[in-house]
């Protein structure tokens, strides 16, 4: 999947680009679909390597990879939030090993999360902040959609 992801990031989803504010950034998939009972420092690891990747493909100077661990960094917290008990949730954060709700809203925070990181980073300023949280915005919403449509297409037997 990491593989995958990747491939479609850079050769699709990098080439997406509707006036400069819908930027779909869909590799944080990886990180959202890991197993909850995933070391943290694994998961940390492979969310950096996943950053630099996208970073050396996107000439990006480590925003990716900085956006990426803060989400990583942030999952458990985030899980914590959204799932009521214990037994709520479970080990594979998938679609269909859980509700609709709970999915949708799992991918809301961290991919908000994941781009406001990002956005902000890039621009490294916050002169312009209501333009770049309307980029954050939109994009974000375009990533929510390919990331559970994705579900339903791509991941649809697991």
């Amino acid at each position: 999947m990491f593989i995958s992801l990747v491939l479609a990031q850079v050769l699709i989803f990098n080439q997406i680009q509707f006036s400069g504010f819908f930027n779909p950034y869909v590799y944080l998939l990886f990180i959202i679909l890991l197993p909850l009972s995933s070391p943290r420092y694994l998961v940390l690891i492979l969310a950096f390597l996943l950053g630099f990747i996208i970073d050396i493909f996107s000439n990006s100077l480590g925003v990716h990879s900085a956006a990426t661990v803060f989400a990583a960094y942030a999952r458990p917290l985030v899980i914590r939030i959204i799932s009521n008990r214990e037994d709520d949730k479970s080990d594979y954060p998938g679609l269909h090993q859980n509700k609709l709700a709970w999915f949708v809203n799992y991918v809301v925070i961290m991919v908000l999360l994941h781009h406001f990181v990002l956005f902000y980073l890039e621009v490294y300023t916050f002169a312009n902040f209501l333009n770049t949280l309307y980029r954050v915005i939109l994009s974000s919403l375009f990533s929510i959609i390919i990331i559970v449509l994705s579900q339903f297409l791509v991941f649809k037997d697991l």
